[in-house]
């Protein structure tokens, strides 16, 4: 019995100590070098303050600013601690009255705006958290944001242009517009 214990022990040992100690260091010191960046977390600075993350969706409200696809995070929009959808299916009379809710705030935003909205700005993404919307759901909000701002619709168009990433390799995905570096670039207009 004692001989079968000893190496059951030892075998124990050795793999926490390559599981629970050397991958882990090996695949940190790897992000570190290959993917600084993403193993930070994608942190964006302004005059070396923190702004947010491109990973992670943030709260716009005013007109003057592009806003994001909704969050179903609670108790607050956009928590990556409680990340998850709502989980509400298109029957679903909560979700009617958000989507109803939702509508009726970007049409009492830009009444002028008789254009189709675009699902993305009234339906939460599956993790509640997403910083991205599509190009056209950019492109809805540019007169609202162009009256807001004082600047010309084509001065807007450009910004989200510019903004718009394609598809990964050309293939994989859809094109999309990262809100917070775009309301940045925003910014940068004044």
């Amino acid at each position: 019995m004692k001989t079968l214990i000893r190496p059951a022990l030892s075998l124990f040992i050795l793999l926490s100590l390559i599981t629970g100690l050397l991958y882990p260091l090996v695949t940190t010191a790897v992000g570190k070098v290959f993917f600084s960046n993403q193993a930070d977390g994608s942190l964006i600075e302004k005059d070396h303050k923190l702004v947010g993350s491109t990973l992670i969706g943030q709260s716009f409200s005013g007109t003057n600013y592009f806003w994001g696809r909704p969050s179903a995070t609670g108790p607050m929009p956009y928590n990556g601690v409680n990340s998850g959808g709502s989980n509400f299916g298109p029957s679903n009379p909560a979700q009617k009255a958000a989507v109803a809710d939702r509508i009726k705030a970007l049409q009492e935003a830009d009444p002028e705006n008789k254009l189709p909205i675009p699902v993305d700005l009234i339906t939460a993404s599956g993790s509640g958290l997403d910083p991205e919307i599509s190009p056209a759901a950019a492109y809805y909000q540019v007169g609202r944001i162009a009256k807001a701002r004082n600047l010309s619709p084509d001065t807007i168009k450009k910004l989200v242009a510019d903004a718009t990433s394609e598809p990964q390799w050309g293939i994989l995905g859809e094109a999309r517009v990262n809100v917070l570096k775009l309301n940045l670039a925003l910014d940068q207009q004044h």
